[in-house]
C-alpha cells in the first residue's frame, strides 16, 4: 500500500504528472495509513545525557521524518495555529503605488502531538531549539503582500516538552493599502494584514490568536515611537472565512490604523509660504507712486515659485490633497495682487495726464463704501475733499460776490470777462483735480479690499492648520 501510494506522488514516465487534487488525495491516504498502522502513536524522547553532551539527532529522527505531514493523529481534526506580530518599523508609504512597507516579527504556535519528553529524565529540560527547516510549519501567508517573501533561511524554532512548537520570523512586508492623502501631512490611514492559509481549508487548519489585540498594539507601539515618520494609533481584528474555488479558508484580519508625524512638513513647507504671503500682505503699505511695490512683488512671485519647486519632492505625487490645494491659492493670490498693483498703476498714471470721468456705478459704490460704518475701507482723506463736493467747493476756489443793483462798467467788465476766463481755468484744474482724487480713493479701496482678503485667507489658513493637527 505504501509502495502504490509514493509510485503515485512520485510522477513517472508511465503515470505522467499529476493533479493537485490527486496529490491531495494521496498525501491524505499516506496519512490515513500512518494513524492506522501504528504512526499514529505519540513518540517519547529519550532524552539522557542532552545536559551534557547536547541534543543526539538521532533521538529526534522520528520527529524530523514527519516534516512533510501536517502533525495530528487524526486527519480529521484541524490544527490550531495562534498568530501574534509585532511592528517594529513602517519603512514607507507610497503614495504613488498605494503601498504599505513594514517590518513585522511574525510568532506562530502550534502543538505536535508527536513530540513529548518527560523533564525529569532530561535533567529538567522544558525547552529546546531546534532547526525549522526539520518541522512541519504553517504556511501561513499576508493577502496584501505585494512582493515575494524574503524570510531569512537557517530560522530555529522552540519546542517544549509538551509538543509545543513556538516559531518567529522577521518579514519585510509590502503590502497594497488603500491610500486617502487629502489631507496630507495631517493624514491618517487605514491599511488591512489579512493572515491566511494558501493550502489548509477550515477542514485542517483554524487560526487563533497567541495575544490579545492590546498586547500587540502595545509592544508595537512602544517600538514605533521613539522614530519614524508614522506613529501607530492602534490595531483591531476581525475574523472571517474566505471562499476560494470552492473551498474555505480560514483568515484574521488586522485593521492597522497608522497617523503621519507632521512637523516636518509645517516647517518645511507651511511655515515659509505662510511667511511669503504675509510679506506679500505687508507690500501693500508701499505707495503705488513710489515704483517700488511691482519690482517687490515680481520678486516675491519669483521667489515663490523657487520654493515650490525645491520642495516639490516632499509632495505626493499621485492626487490632490488639501496643501496642494492652499500652494494653488497663495500663487493666485501672489498673482493677483500683482496684476492689481499693474491696474492700479496705470490707473494713476492715466489719471495723472488725462483723467478720464469716473463711472456713475463706481461714483456711487465708492460714496457707499466711504459712509459710516460701512465695512469697505478707503485711504484716509482730508476733511474738505469729500466726494460729493462740486468743483466750485473745492478749497482754492470762491464764488465771486455780485452786490444787488449794481452792474459792471465797460472796463470792469473786460475785467469781469478775465475774471471769467480765469474762474473757468480754476474750475477745470478744479474737476481735473478732482476726478484724479476719485480715482485715488479708487485705487486705495482696491488695496484696502484685497489686503483684507490676504488677512482672511491667512487666519482661515491658520484655523485649519490648528485644527487639523489637533484632530
Amino acid at each position: 500500500m505504501l509502495a502504490f501510494i509514493l509510485s503515485r506522488v512520485t510522477p513517472g514516465p508511465a503515470l505522467g504528472p499529476l493533479s493537485y487534487r490527486e496529490h491531495r488525495v494521496a498525501l491524505l491516504h499516506l496519512t490515513h495509513w500512518m494513524s492506522t498502522t501504528g504512526g499514529g502513536v505519540t513518540f517519547t524522547i529519550n532524552c539522557s545525557g542532552f545536559g551534557q553532551h547536547g541534543a543526539d539527532p538521532t533521538a529526534l529522527n522520528s520527529v524530523f521524518n514527519r516534516k512533510p505531514f501536517r502533525p495530528v493523529t487524526n486527519i480529521s481534526v484541524p490544527t490550531r495555529v495562534n498568530i501574534s506580530f509585532t511592528m517594529s518599523a513602517i519603512l514607507d508609504v507610497n503614495e504613488q503605488l498605494h503601498l504599505l512597507s513594514s517590518f513585522l516579527w511574525l510568532e506562530m504556535v502550534w502543538d505536535n502531538p508527536f513530540i513529548s519528553w518527560n523533564p525529569e529524565e532530561c535533567e529538567g529540560i522544558t525547552k529546546m531549539s531546534m532547526a525549522a527547516k526539520n518541522l512541519w510549519l504553517p504556511d501561513i501567508f499576508i493577502i496584501e503582500l505585494m512582493d515575494v517573501d524574503k524570510t531569512p533561511k537557517g530560522l530555529t524554532a522552540y519546542v517544549s516538552n509538551e509538543g509545543r512548537i513556538r516559531y518567529k520570523k522577521p518579514m519585510k512586508v509590502d503590502s497594497i493599502c488603500n491610500l486617502d492623502i487629502f489631507y496630507f501631512p495631517f493624514d491618517q490611514q487605514n491599511c488591512t494584514l489579512t493572515f491566511s492559509s494558501f493550502l489548509y481549508t477550515v477542514d485542517s487548519m483554524l487560526l487563533d490568536m497567541e495575544k490579545e489585540v492590546w498586547e500587540i498594539t502595545d509592544a508595537s507601539r512602544n517600538i514605533l515611537q521613539t522614530h519614524g515618520e508614522w506613529e501607530l494609533l492602534g490595531l483591531s481584528k476581525a475574523t472571517a472565512k474566505l471562499s476560494r474555488g470552492g473551498n474555505l479558508y480560514d483568515q484574521i484580519v488586522f485593521y492597522v490604523a497608522i497617523r503621519r508625524r507632521p512637523s516636518l512638513y509645517v516647517i518645511n513647507l507651511l511655515v515659509p509660504s505662510g511667511f511669503l504671503v504675509a510679506i506679500d500682505a505687508l507690500s501693500f503699505y508701499l505707495p503705488v507712486k513710489s515704483g517700488n511695490r511691482v519690482p517687490f512683488k515680481i520678486t516675491l512671485l519669483l521667489g515663490y515659485n523657487v520654493f515650490l519647486l525645491m520642495m516639490s519632492d516632499l509632495l505626493p505625487t499621485s492626487g490632490t490633497p488639501l496643501i496642494g490645494v492652499y500652494f494653488a491659492l497663495c500663487l493666485s493670490l501672489m498673482v493677483g495682487s500683482l496684476l492689481e498693483t499693474i491696474f492700479i498703476t496705470h490707473l494713476l498714471h492715466v489719471a495723472n495726464t488725462q483723467p478720464p470721468p469716473l463711472p456713475r456705478w463706481l461714483h456711487s459704490l465708492l460714496l457707499h463704501c466711504n459712509s459710516p460704518g460701512r465695512c469697505c475701507p478707503t485711504a484716509p482723506q482730508k476733511e474738505n475733499k469729500g466726494l460729493g463736493l462740486t468743483p466750485t467747493h473745492l478749497p482754492g476756489v470762491k464764488e465771486p460776490e455780485v452786490s444787488a443793483g449794481q452792474m459792471p462798467g465797460p472796463g470792469e467788465a473786460e475785467l469781469t470777462g478775465g475774471s471769467e476766463w480765469t474762474r473757468a481755468q480754476r474750475e477745470h484744474e478744479a474737476q481735473k483735480q478732482h476726478s484724479v482724487e476719485l480715482w485715488v480713493q479708487f485705487s486705495h479701496a482696491m488695496d484696502a479690499m484685497l489686503f483684507r482678503l490676504y488677512l482672511l485667507f491667512m487666519a482661515s489658513s491658520i484655523i485649519t492648520v490648528i485644527c487639523l493637527w489637533n484632530t
